[in-house]
């Protein structure tokens, strides 16, 4: 066979085939703006239902991706490419693939599972392994949160799944316990009902549980005792209820001239000659 009949063969094949290739790019590409559409109209009918917004995202997201591995399916299937010989194939590839992704489709699953089951929701401030801050979105495979201090935070969603998940922003009412010593001349009577008036001045203050305060030690220099009391969050955050009780039993103190005194150590030396 000379070069001239090779050339024209494969030229033959190239034109036979092109019509194929076109299809199957335009068949991806109509898939790929059908995956986003059907990924907004889903989203946009769930959210007007009132559906949790994780479990709108996590529905949104299997659309568009189911609509993607159909839609490359279809254009390998146009293009000649044997997708049941390939699916059989999936059954002897399947361990080595699966084994070599096992971490992305850990994460993935738990992000699934962690968006059904809804330990927190999107903006919850939360604590987990370690980490805490604002939950900014549930990806494929990490959690995203934002910090305090305003960096963002990314955990595998398999350890967020895994781990225990403090969620501050359920919780209804917290508790403070602030822990003061007074001198060893105070009277502790006035010192109990000083204390437990200042503490008025703390936002959202509850009185079912009832603030407590107990004496507990003898301190060097002190006579120790803890505060505790709880606040409605809807009204004050934690911080917020620790400092403002801080600064209002200070001031009450200071107005009935009770002390906190400092640390006093008393030392003794003795002279040589």
């Amino acid at each position: 066979m000379t070069w001239n009949e090779l050339f024209k063969q494969l030229l033959e094949a190239l034109l036979n085939f092109l019509p194929n290739l076109i299809a199957s790019i335009v068949i991806f590409l109509a898939m790929l703006f059908l995956a986003a559409w059907l990924a907004k109209i889903v989203h946009n009918a769930l959210h007007q239902r009132d559906v949790r917004r994780e479990l709108v995202t996590l529905s949104s997201r299997i659309v568009r991706w189911s609509t993607i591995i159909f839609g490359v399916l279809w254009a390998l299937q146009v293009i000649g490419f044997n997708i049941s010989a390939f699916i059989a194939g999936l059954g002897v590839t399947g361990l080595v693939i699966g084994f070599a992704l096992q971490d992305i489709s850990k994460n993935f699953t738990a992000g699934a599972l962690l968006m059904v089951q809804e330990p927190f929701s999107l903006g919850d401030y939360i604590s987990v392994s370690g980490k805490e801050g604002e939950v900014i979105d549930v990806h494929m495979r990490a959690t995203e949160l934002l910090s305090p201090d305003g960096l963002q935070v990314l955990i595998p969603n398999a350890d967020v799944f895994s781990s225990a998940i403090i969620n501050y922003s359920r919780t209804e009412r917290r508790r403070v316990s602030l822990s003061i010593g007074v001198s060893y001349d105070s009277d502790l009577q006035k010192v109990t009902e000083t204390t437990l008036q200042a503490i008025r001045a703390v936002p959202g203050l509850l009185n079912d549980p009832e603030p407590v305060l107990f004496f507990h030690h003898f301190g060097e220099s002190s006579i120790d005792f803890t505060i505790r009391y709880w606040f409605d969050t809807a009204e004050s955050n934690y911080f917020s209820a620790q400092d403002i009780g801080v600064k209002a039993i200070k001031q009450a103190f200071a107005r009935e001239n009770i002390e906190i005194p400092f640390p006093i150590r008393t030392v003794l030396m003795s002279g040589t000659v």
